[in-house]
């Protein structure tokens, strides 16, 4: 097995540390129960697009099982994974971008926003409410509504905040060939 990087185990360490404080005290509440407007899956989505699959899946994971435990209701484990699904597929599309290297254009843009919902769509109206009967015996229509909510208010904050986080960040990296080396 190849072995994790140092960078990477930082990258989870950090995105789930940033994921737990925006989805724990950044939340708006929705009209739908137990579901909040929130902004940690921009974040996600752009260290999964940096850093990979394993560090988004990480990323994800922990730091939503940190926000369900500081809330003292118990670990929600359904949405937990669904998160950690949102970082694993994010990392595994965002292999075809080349963030880290710097580029991020109109066909990136479009590509990472396609994407970034299809993601969405899978694991929250897919994965957690599957699991949510599975798991806990939850009404169907419930969880379905839950899902579909969350599934479309996290793709426009990711919208928003996952494509202004890469466009930054390969704006950031120096293009290849632009460095010259003085006499």
């Amino acid at each position: 097995m190849k072995k994790l990087s140092v960078k990477t185990i930082v990258a989870i360490g950090i995105g789930a540390a940033l994921f737990f404080v925006l989805g724990r005290f950044v939340a708006i509440p929705s009209p739908v129960p137990n579901t909040n407007i929130t902004t940690q899956y921009g974040l996600l989505a752009f260290i999964a697009a940096v850093f990979g699959p394993i560090a988004g899946v990480l990323a994800g994971f922990i730091g939503h099982f940190f926000i369900d435990f500081s809330y003292g209701w118990g670990v929600w484990w359904s949405w937990v994974i669904a998160s950690g699904v949102f970082g694993l597929c994010m990392g595994i599309i965002s292999s075809k971008l080349h963030v880290d290297e710097g580029e991020f254009s109109g066909k990136d843009i479009a590509f990472f926003n396609l994407e970034q919902f299809a993601a969405h769509l899978i694991s929250w109206v897919v994965v957690a409410p599957v699991l949510d009967i599975l798991i806990y015996s939850e009404p169907v229509n419930k969880v379905f509504i839950q899902g579909l909510v969350s599934a479309i208010s996290n793709s426009i904050t990711t919208g928003i905040i996952g494509t202004l986080l890469c466009l930054a960040y390969a704006k950031a990296i120096p293009k290849k060939g632009s460095l010259k080396e003085e006499d």
